[in-house]
């Protein structure tokens, strides 16, 4: 059995930072003991790894991606194997991806096709959330096999009517079953039906940029749609999780249902946290790359959501990683907004912008980690097997070097995308080298993992609400 010695490192989780080295024997964390103690010099091991000025953290967990997603007559660019890459040169080492149930089809059709969509291809370890998209008699059965297996929970959409939409009585249905099963439903919250009115009409006046995206995606939609989330959960009696909260008022709802002690939580994604309106309004069609849904919004809402991460109303930053090429796919949309496919990269980037924001004095270096690791584990019942640094715990591991310089680009970036969402942003902080169940993927900036080394990770129920 292998054994790995990670030394010299100032070991940060969401609970402690202790300078302490680290033992990992057979893929999980064995034990840690203080630098320079007769227990930590006694270890022997094959592989001893310096980690001396740096941080030991665990790998990080997004918990919302999009790899290989059909959407708008297209796919997203990032493969399984691809994505994965691009994650583990992020420093994250697990990702919860989402299988489609198509309308008119079973639920475990979705899954299978996602289970054969990433077999064997995946360079770290990953898990499945079902969206649903037709709740009837059948599907509601499903979800309680599903949690059975592992799948425990279910993404609901209030937008994209024709498509991925639910109707009131089927989210509310939904919930109920979720709250018999202890399955977490998650939910895009925008008015969708309304928002289609104010698309039509926007493309009748001539208002085709990717800036009216914006524009017609109203704060007071989410807001909405968020409340009315809200209230059908409180009568299902379940658990709720909404998803790129992007709006001061969308966080006001949540704010308020938690203060209420309702199982109520929230996720917002970095694009909301670092972009803008401004960049949906860049010219020559370049605001197209900033498509995605719920939309950037005005720069005065970014506070609302950095209060809410530090305050614990928002408790989860996950990437919606769902890159399309401006190229040929972003281009679909010259002169409708409505055809530009919504989504975007980030994969890569979120636990160094994450950082950033440790440096700027935004967030602690342990509010980091638990919004970026050990609450997407808990909250889809990964964690302490992901998400921590503790004997037991599954060793992926990320030695991160808090001086190092970079600047974001998409000449240097690994996702399968021709452009980056922050192209030139220069943050202080990036991954070293990262460990996943305890084998080096990336060493000192050098790739050495491969496809079929990330294993499938069935999860149990939400931790958060036992």
């Amino acid at each position: 059995m292998s054994r790995t010695v990670i030394h010299g490192g100032l070991v940060v989780t969401a609970s402690d930072e202790l300078h302490a080295d680290v033992l990992i024997e057979g893929g999980r964390i064995a034990a840690l003991a203080a630098h320079g103690t007769d227990a930590a010099e006694s270890w022997t091991a094959d592989r001893s790894i310096d980690a001396t000025g740096k941080y030991v953290i665990p790998g990080g967990v997004d918990a919302h991606t999009h790899m290989e997603m059909p959407f708008g007559g297209t796919y997203a660019a990032d493969t399984f194997e691809t994505g994965t890459r691009a994650a583990a040169w992020g420093g994250t080492t697990t990702i919860v991806d989402f299988a489609i149930q198509s309308v008119g089809h079973a639920v475990r059709e979705g899954l299978d096709a996602w289970y054969a969509k990433a077999d064997g291809k995946c360079a770290i370890d990953y898990a499945f959330h079902m969206i649903l998209s037709d709740v009837n008699e059948s599907s509601l059965k499903e979800m309680d096999l599903l949690v059975s297996e592992g799948v425990t929970s279910f993404k609901l959409f209030m937008a994209y009517p024709g498509v991925f939409y639910s109707d009131d009585g089927q989210i509310l249905r939904a919930m109920q079953r979720a709250a018999g099963n202890g399955g977490l439903i998650m939910m895009h919250a925008e008015n969708g039906i309304a928002i289609d009115v104010l698309v039509e009409q926007a493309l009748a006046a001539g208002r085709t940029d990717p800036r009216y995206h914006g524009d017609v995606r109203k704060v007071a939609l989410e807001a909405e749609a968020t409340h009315r989330a809200i209230q059908l959960a409180r009568v299902a009696g379940s658990p709720l999780y909404v998803v790129h909260v992007s709006a001061d008022e969308a966080v006001a709802e949540l704010a308020a249902a938690r203060h209420k002690g309702l199982p109520v939580f929230g996720e917002t994604c970095p694009q909301y946290l670092f972009l803008s309106t401004d960049n949906l309004a860049e010219p020559d069609f370049e605001g197209a790359k900033y498509v995605c849904s719920t939309p950037l919004r005005p720069k005065e809402h970014q506070e609302a959501l950095w209060r809410g991460l530090r305050n614990n109303e928002l408790q989860v930053v996950s990437t919606d990683h769902c890159p399309f090429c401006f190229s040929g796919q972003k281009e679909m949309g010259r002169g409708d907004f409505s055809k530009i496919p919504n989504g975007m990269p980030g994969v890569e980037n979120r636990m160094d912008l994450l950082h950033q924001a440790v440096v700027e004095g935004r967030i602690s270096r342990r509010r980091w980690i638990e919004i970026a690791c050990a609450s997407p584990a808990r909250m889809f019942g990964l964690y302490p097997k992901k998400g921590t640094i503790a004997p037991g715990a599954d060793a992926d591991v990320v030695i991160y070097d808090p001086h190092a310089e970079q600047t974001i680009s998409a000449e240097t970036h690994h996702m399968n995308v021709d452009y980056s969402a922050y192209e030139g942003k220069r943050l202080t902080g990036q991954v070293d080298t990262v460990l996943s169940r305890g084998e080096v993927v990336i060493d000192q900036r050098k790739f050495t993992g491969r496809a079929g080394h990330g294993m499938y990770t069935p999860r149990a129920t939400s931790q958060y609400l036992d």
